[in-house]
């Protein structure tokens, strides 16, 4: 499933979400530039700023932890990320605030990279990604704005369909499908994709939605 757009407006300009994906976008063009220049250098690079779970046990490198989040893996991996904090980080700095939201990006960001560090089955492969962040604006999201609605692009065999679905459904099987890979991925050697990092972003924006629920305004077609 591929959000398109949400229904909700932001009462205010997301600055700070259009400076993360400027961020995530200048870093993933400098991977991208070290990538064409050859000589290792996208190596070294991901080794360099990249979260290896054996450095942060060791107590190592441990800023690693966030400067991962603004990194990416290929043009899919980048462009996926950024499609969903477009959609969802808006509104999720709507609730907490220009100053309080890259807190949130960055506790999520870290949360996750911290869950990976505990269950990897290979402590010496590099993590990188924007995506245990991003998940934590998505968890945020879940407990902030359940009922509104998301247009969403779904494959059926060799179909497109585009359908309205209340978040609470689309991210609540978002998750779902990370915990079970997650948990068929713990104490697995080799690389692939950080699904735990996924599930410990999710959990700390779950936590952060929490913290401001109670003061966020709801948006007018929710009904008890």
């Amino acid at each position: 499933m591929i959000p398109l757009y949400d229904d909700i407006k932001s009462r205010r300009r997301p600055y700070v979400n259009y400076a993360l994906i400027a961020a995530c976008t200048v870093v993933w063009v400098i991977q991208f530039r070290s990538q064409m220049a050859g000589e290792g250098m996208f190596d070294r690079l991901i080794l360099e700023y990249g979260m290896v779970p054996q450095n942060i046990l060791a107590g190592r490198k441990l800023w690693t932890l966030a400067t991962s989040v603004f990194m990416h893996g290929g043009w899919f991996h980048f462009l996926g990320n950024m499609l969903y904090l477009w959609i969802f980080g808006d509104n999720v700095e709507d609730a907490f605030g220009h100053f309080f939201y890259p807190l949130v990006y960055l506790f999520a960001g870290v949360a996750g990279n911290g869950l990976q560090v505990v269950a990897s089955g290979n402590p010496a492969i590099p993590t990188i990604g924007a995506s245990g962040a991003i998940s934590g604006v998505l968890g945020a999201y879940f407990i902030l704005y359940p009922k509104a609605q998301v247009v969403t692009l779904i494959p059926f065999f060799i179909f497109l369909r585009i359908v309205r679905l209340p978040a609470a459904v689309l991210l609540g099987f978002w998750i779902l499908i990370q915990v079970v890979s997650g948990c068929g991925s713990i104490g697995r050697p080799g690389g692939g994709i950080a699904y735990l990092a996924h599930v410990g972003g999710f959990a700390a924006g779950l936590l952060c939605g929490l913290l401001v629920k109670r003061r966020v305004r709801r948006p007018w077609y929710e009904v008890e």
